[in-house]
């Protein structure tokens, strides 16, 4: 923008309108004074953008005479807004998604591990959601567990008629919980079955336990390799591993798979705790609807696998539990509390589906090697409701601690992480499959948009408190409309349900 241009603009308040000759209200915003990073991890450099409609119009140097609405950047940093692979939550239920836009995230993924809402019915669900209206972007995934509860006989067939169905609605693909019922009963010949040629198809894999996690890798590789989906591993990390070895192990199969010509991508949460129900510790034949027998047939038996199972993830103080009654404590604690061992108190108090917790079973130096990954993007695998920090500070935490702090990662190559690869994963960036491309600041491409000052950035959550919204973002964009203005989230639902173009195979 011109000097004499930003000199007239100076004295237009925020919010107020540019007046200069032409047709008010030509465009509706204007984004002036900032340094750009585009998303493509591409150096960072000052531009001004013009917006209109949602849809960004104008990127460089701009001198338009009329726009309703001047945001001054002042040098601060303007990036597109964060999109999450990998979350949880109900629009339904909690539409603003708080937690979310508050560490600058504009889009999520639901239907992750295996689970999505409106099996049957994805189309309508859709237009549920876009009726309530929401705060942030929303794609749905089919769950290979969800459709598998609802297909009719054979199987196989009923899955993929509601698969397909959904992909007509716009679903963005196929996901699994392949730890869990029902998705560890699939094999492979099933998997490939609902895997979609050229789709999407993210797991949730057999296991991530550091004696496992190669053959799971293999299997999910094989999976896209019968099916010709594209493989996304979901939260990606080894369980028991303290070698950073044995990540690169875990990535030189994911390139050789690349190599061959398969697509690959996976992303993580930049924390050594994992969160889910603690039915994980229980072995298979002890889990629902077997528990009970269990007890009283192989008590003994039990109560050993659960010890050795639990002291192997670091004992009962690495199991902090998330839900009532036993919010805030490790199982450590419960089990002094209640004067008992600790694996009685799994049979006794709390059984498999007694309760989720956090499970601090990972090493710091293995999550960084497979950060350092160019095809490894940031995701939260949280929501508004978990008792995990992940949910509240995922992305806010990679800004702050990788990328100031510890000056691990270029911040450019933290935006792309963050932004250009899953919207390019997802195919968030492609015209062809959905309606207005976005995960990059381009020209035609829709205004999910962040300003912030990276110094400022704070995560605030933590284990004790994992509800504490993080600050640092001072303007959050979706769709062209302001939900956080200086800092203060507002009351509006911008937000749409992303509907992928239908595409047959």
């Amino acid at each position: 923008m011109s000097w004499l241009i930003r000199c007239l603009l100076i004295p237009v308040l925020i919010g107020g309108a540019a007046r200069f000759s032409g047709p008010a209200g030509e465009y509706d915003l204007l984004i002036t004074g900032g340094r750009i990073v585009d998303g493509s991890g591409s150096p960072a450099y000052e531009a001004d953008i013009l917006i209109r409609d949602g849809v960004i119009q104008k990127i460089g140097e701009v001198s338009e005479p009329s726009v309703k609405r001047i945001i001054q950047a002042g040098g601060r940093t303007v990036t597109p807004g964060f999109i999450d692979t990998h979350a949880h939550g109900n629009p339904l239920q909690t539409p603003q998604f708080a937690n979310f836009l508050s560490m600058g995230v504009t889009t999520i993924s639901l239907g992750q591990d295996g689970r999505s809402p409106a099996a049957g019915d994805v189309a309508g669900w859709m237009d549920r959601v876009d009726e309530q209206g929401t705060g942030v972007n929303v794609l749905h995934f089919s769950g290979h567990a969800s459709v598998r509860g609802q297909a009719g006989a054979p199987l196989t067939a009923g899955m993929q008629t509601l698969i397909r169905q959904a992909m007509k609605a716009g679903s963005f693909g196929v996901t699994t919980g392949l730890e869990y019922d029902p998705g560890r009963h699939a094999d492979l010949e099933e998997l490939a079955a609902i895997a979609v040629p050229g789709e999407l198809f993210m797991s949730h894999m057999r296991s991530e336990d550091d004696d496992r996690i190669e053959a799971s890798v293999r299997e999910l590789l094989e999976t896209g390799r019968r099916s010709g989906a594209r493989i996304h591993i979901s939260h990606l990390k080894i369980v028991f591993a303290d070698d950073p070895e044995r990540a690169g192990a875990v990535l030189e199969l994911l390139s050789e798979a690349r190599r061959e010509g398969l697509p690959v991508t996976a992303d993580l949460y930049p924390y050594t705790a994992s969160y889910t129900g603690i039915g994980i510790v229980f072995p298979a034949w002890a889990r629902p609807p077997h528990f009970q027998e269990a007890v009283r047939t192989r008590r003994d038996e039990l109560s050993e696998y659960l010890r050795n199972r639990v002291n192997r993830r670091n004992g009962p103080e690495a199991t902090l539990f998330g839900t009532h009654p036993w919010t805030g404590m490790t199982l450590a604690e419960i089990a002094d509390s209640l004067g008992k061992p600790f694996e009685d108190v799994l049979i006794d108090d709390i059984g498999p589906r007694g309760g989720s917790a956090a499970y601090f079973v990972m090493d710091e130096s293995v999550m960084r090697r497979f950060l350092a990954d160019p095809h490894v993007m940031i995701a939260s695998d949280g929501s508004p409701s978990m008792q995990h920090p992940r949910g509240y500070g995922s992305f806010a935490k990679i800004i702050r601690k990788y990328v100031i702090e510890e000056k691990y990662l270029t911040l450019e190559e933290a935006v792309r992480k963050m932004t250009g690869l899953p919207a390019s994963t997802l195919e968030l960036d492609d015209p062809e499959r959905v309606e207005i491309p976005r995960g990059y600041l381009r020209e035609g491409y829709a205004a999910d948009i962040l300003i912030f000052d990276p110094a400022r950035i704070k995560d605030r959550a933590t284990f004790g408190d994992p509800h504490r919204l993080a600050t640092g973002f001072d303007w959050v964009l979706v769709n062209g409309a302001a939900v956080m203005e200086k800092g203060s989230l507002q009351e509006r639902f911008s937000g749409s349900v992303l509907r992928r173009k239908y595409k047959k195979h």
